[in-house]
C-alpha cells in the first residue's frame, strides 16, 4: 500500500484535508493549549501584546487618576488654588486617555475573538469532511450542530469578552497595590494584599467547582438539540404514530435538565464570597486610614484617593463571577469539539497515491469486513472478478451484505481482511480523489441538496446548462423538469422534497451520467419509477454504460436478466453466482428470490426458463 509512513506519524489519517494543519499537535494536548494554539496564531500575537499593554496603562491611568484627585483635594483644603487648574488639566486628559484606551484593546479583543471564532469553525468543519463514513453513521446530526455551532460560539466569548476582562482584573487587583505601597503609609498595604491572598483562592474554589456544572450545561444543550433535530427530522413518522406526547415528554427531560444546571450554577454564583471579602476590607481600610488621619500620617485627600484605588478592586471581585462562569463554559466546549475532532478516522485520503484514468476491472480477494465497534463479520470470503465494461447484479435477501459490499469499492469503508483490486492494483494504493471520481454511486433513498435541480445535477462537475439538459434527457428527467416554473433553477427544497421518489431518483440518475463513470453503482435505484419510466430509463442506461463496469443491487428481473455476472448473497457470503439461466437452474436460493417476489412456483419458474 502506497501511505507515506512519516506523514502518519505527525499528520492524523483523513479522507478529507486542505493542507498543512497548524493545530495537530496542540488539539492532542488538550482543550489549554488547544485554544492557546490559536490565540497566538500569526499575527494574533501582535493583537495580544498590544491588548496587554493597553490594559496595563489604562490601569495605570485610573490608579494616578485617584491620586491626582487626591492631591485636587489636598491642595484646595490647603489653599493651593493656584495649583487646581494644573490638576483639573491632568485630569481632563487622563478622563480622555483611559477610555481611548479602552476603547481600542476592546475592538482589538473583538477582532481577536471573531478570527478565533472563524479558525474554530473552519478547523472543525474541515475536520468533520475529513471524517470516515462510520464515524457520521454514530453521530446525531443535532449533537453535531450543536457543537459546530454553539459551542464554537463559546470560543468568541472567552476571547470577548471573558479573557480580556480576566486580564483587566488581574491587572486592576495588583497595579492599585503598587500605587499604594509608593505613595502612602506602607502599613495601608495589609488590606489589598489581604484582599488578593483570600480572592485568588476563593476563586481558585469556586473555578473548581463550577467546572462540573459547565460541563453538564453544554452536554445537556448537545442533547436538547440532538432531540429537537431528530425529531423534527422525523415529524412525518412522529405524527403518523402519534408519538407527540413521547416526543414531548424526551425533549423537556433534557430541557428540563438543562434548566437545572442553570440554576445550580445560579445557587454557586450567589455563594461568592468574594463580594463580601471586599465590603469587609474596604471598610477595615477606611478605618485604618481614619486611624492614620489621627497619628498624622495622611491628609483628608489622600485618605479619599486611598479609598478610590481600594474601590478599584470592586471590577476583578464582580467581574470575576461573571468572567470564570464563562470560562469554564468555553473550556468544556473545548473540550466537547475537541472530543469529535480527536476521534481516530480508518480511511487515509493517501493524496500520495496513484491517480490514472481507471479501465474498470475489479477483483474481490478473500474479502471480509467487520463494522467498527462490532465483532460480527458483515461479509465474509468474499471472492469474484468483473472485468471491464461487465455489469454484475448482486441479489439476496434483506441484510445479507449487498449495500455493505459496494460501498466497500469507493472506501467509504476499508476491508478488514482480504483486497478489493481495480486493474490490478489495491484500491488502498489509489488516492481518495482519483478512486472516488471514477465511482458513480446512486442509492434508493436518493439525497438531494436544498438548491435548483441544474445545481443538484451538476454537483462536483463545472458543467453547461446543455451538457445538464443533455444528461437529464438521457435519465428521462427533462420532460418533468421542462413543466417546473424555473425548469431547471427551480429549487428542490430540504432533501428534494417538493419532487416525488420517483423524479428523485431520476435527478441523481443524470448526476450520475453527467460525471461519467469508470465505475458505476446503482443500488436499488429505479425502485421507486413505474414501469412505463423504467423502460426508457433501462434503454438510456445500456447506452451510456457501454464500456463501463457497472454494479447493481435489484430485484426487477429486466435489469438481472441482461447481467453479465449475478452474485447471490446470503448471510456475508456468497453462496453462487453465475447467470439468470444457470442460477435459476443451480441456485435454490437464487430461486427463492423469484418465488417470494413474483409470488410463483419453483416448478412454473423453471418451466418459463426452459421454454
Amino acid at each position: 500500500m502506497t501511505l507515506n509512513k512519516k506523514k502518519l506519524v505527525s499528520e492524523p489519517i483523513v479522507e478529507f484535508s486542505t493542507g498543512k494543519d497548524p493545530y495537530i499537535k496542540a488539539r492532542k494536548k488538550g482543550a489549554t493549549r488547544w485554544i492557546l494554539a490559536h490565540v497566538f496564531h500569526g499575527s494574533n500575537k501582535l493583537f495580544i501584546t498590544i491588548i496587554i499593554f493597553m490594559i496595563i496603562l489604562s490601569a495605570n491611568l485610573s490608579s494616578i487618576t485617584y491620586i491626582i484627585i487626591g492631591e485636587t483635594i489636598s491642595a484646595l483644603l490647603g489653599g493651593f488654588t493656584a495649583l487646581l487648574g494644573n490638576y483639573i488639566l491632568v485630569l481632563f486628559i487622563l478622563g480622555i486617555a483611559s477610555p481611548v484606551m479602552r476603547i481600542v484593546s476592546r475592538m482589538l479583543v473583538e477582532i481577536l475573538a471573531q478570527r478565533l471564532e472563524r479558525d474554530a469553525r473552519r478547523e472543525f468543519f474541515t475536520n468533520l469532511l475529513g471524517k470516515s463514513q462510520s464515524f457520521h453513521e454514530q453521530m446525531k446530526i443535532g449533537e453535531l450542530m450543536a457543537r459546530v455551532t454553539d459551542d464554537v460560539r463559546m470560543l468568541n466569548f472567552l476571547i470577548s469578552p471573558a479573557l480580556s476582562l480576566i486580564v483587566e482584573s488581574f491587572t486592576f487587583l495588583f497595579i492599585p497595590v503598587i500605587y499604594i505601597v509608593l505613595y502612602y503609609p506602607l502599613q495601608l498595604i495589609i488590606e489589598p494584599i489581604f484582599f488578593s491572598i483570600s480572592f485568588l483562592i476563593l476563586l481558585r474554589s469556586y473555578s473548581r467547582k463550577i467546572g462540573p456544572i459547565t460541563g453538564r450545561l453544554r452536554g445537556n444543550f448537545g442533547l436538547m438539540t440532538a432531540t429537537l433535530s431528530e425529531t423534527l427530522s422525523g415529524i412525518e413518522v412522529v405524527k403518523a404514530t402519534v408519538q407527540e406526547a413521547k416526543e414531548r415528554k424526551k425533549y423537556f427531560t433534557h430541557a428540563n435538565n438543562y434548566k437545572n444546571a442553570f440554576i445550580e450554577r445560579g445557587k454557586l454564583q450567589a455563594k461568592y464570597l468574594p463580594i463580601l471579602v471586599l465590603a469587609l476590607v474596604i471598610t477595615a481600610g477606611f478605618a485604618h486610614s481614619i486611624l492614620l488621619f489621627n497619628f498624622g500620617l495622611m491628609n483628608i485627600g489622600q485618605i479619599v484617593a486611598f479609598l478610590g484605588i481600594l474601590g478599584m478592586l470592586r471590577f476583578p471581585t464582580n467581574i470575576s463571577m461573571f468572567v470564570f462562569a464563562i470560562f469554564r463554559l468555553a473550556g468544556s466546549s473545548a473540550d466537547r469539539l475537541l472530543e469529535l475532532m480527536n476521534k481516530k478516522t480508518e480511511i487515509d485520503e493517501n493524496k500520495e497515491g496513484k491517480e490514472i484514468i481507471f479501465k474498470g476491472n475489479i477483483a474481490f480477494e478473500k474479502v471480509e469486513f467487520t463494522y467498527p465497534d462490532s465483532k460480527k463479520p458483515v461479509l465474509k470470503d468474499i471472492s469474484f472478478e468483473v472485468q471491464t465494461g461487465q455489469t454484475v447484479a448482486i441479489v439476496g435477501t434483506t441484510g445479507s451484505g449487498k449495500t455493505t459490499l459496494t460501498k466497500l469499492i469507493s472506501r467509504l469503508y476499508d476491508v478488514s481482511n482480504g483486497r478489493i483490486l481495480i486493474d490490478g492494483s489495491d484500491i488502498r494504493e489509489y488516492s481518495l480523489q482519483s478512486l472516488r471520481d471514477q465511482i458513480s454511486y446512486i442509492e434508493q433513498d436518493v439525497f438531494l441538496f436544498s438548491t435548483t435541480i441544474f445545481d443538484n445535477i451538476s454537483f462536483g462537475r463545472v458543467s453547461s446548462l446543455e451538457q445538464v439538459i443533455n444528461v437529464a434527457q438521457q435519465a428521462q428527467a427533462h420532460d418533468f423538469i421542462s413543466e417546473l416554473p424555473e425548469e431547471y433553477q427551480s429549487k428542490v427544497g430540504e432533501r428534494g422534497v417538493q419532487l416525488s421518489g420517483g423524479e428523485r431518483q431520476r435527478i441523481a440518475i443524470a448526476r450520475a451520467f453527467l460525471s461519467d463513470p469508470r465505475i458505476l453503482i446503482l443500488d436499488d435505484s429505479t425502485s421507486a419509477i413505474d414501469s412505463n419510466t423504467e423502460d426508457k430509463i433501462q434503454f438510456a442506461i445500456k447506452n451510456i454504460l457501454k464500456n463501463r463496469t457497472t454494479i447493481l443491487i435489484t430485484h426487477r428481473l429486466s435489469q438481472i436478466r441482461w447481467a453479465d455476472l449475478i452474485l447471490v448473497l446470503k448471510n456475508g457470503k456468497i453462496v453462487a453466482k453465475g447467470n439468470h439461466e444457470e442460477l435459476l437452474n443451480t441456485s435454490e436460493e437464487y430461486r427463492k428470490i423469484f418465488v417470494k417476489k413474483f409470488d410463483i412456483e419453483e416448478d412454473q419458474l423453471l418451466k418459463e426458463v426452459r421454454k
